[in-house]
């Protein structure tokens, strides 16, 4: 009984640092109007998202995300990702503070409907992240890289 008791207690410690966001929502902002999150600017339009989620575990970096549907709203791109061809999943610890720090993922295709996946890893994640924050960030074109476009939202897991 005491292995069981120790395999469940050594899968509950993984798991436990791994934090989830339930949904993928665009950012609401004006044409030309930054709406930063801590010290990460977002982008010039505001974006809107269908669907998706993502996970990192804190402790490993094994990280995922999936956005549906991640198109601007209004301009002459309305609908659509306009020139956007390619993102990057970026976790944001302590966000706001004077220890914020960023760690992305490897940048893959956003189609020409807004969908986007990754699995992967994301490295040199601290021992300690607190309010651990997920972001959909511009890798192309090279002009708006690193802006963001899309937050994790309904976050499980992490400083609660």
């Amino acid at each position: 009984m005491s292995v069981v008791l120790l395999v469940a207690s050594a899968a509950y410690a993984q798991d436990s640092q791994e934090v989830r966001w339930r949904r993928i929502a665009g950012v609401i902002t004006a044409v030309n109007v930054d709406n930063p999150v801590g010290k990460v600017s977002a982008g010039t339009f505001p974006w809107s998202a269908r669907g998706g989620n993502a996970r990192v575990n804190l402790s490993t970096g094994a990280a995922s995300f999936d956005v549906d549907g991640l198109v601007i709203n209004g301009t002459a791109f309305s609908g659509t990702p306009g020139p956007v061809t390619a993102v990057t999943g970026t976790l944001v610890c302590d966000a706001g503070t004077n220890n914020e720090s960023t760690y992305d993922t490897k940048a893959v295709p956003l189609s020409a409907t807004g969908n986007a996946d990754f699995l992967g890893h994301i490295s040199g994640i601290p021992y300690s992240c607190a309010n651990p924050l997920f972001l959909i960030r511009i890798a192309q074109p090279a002009g708006a890289a690193g802006r963001w476009i899309a937050t994790g939202a309904e976050r499980t897991g992490g400083d609660q």
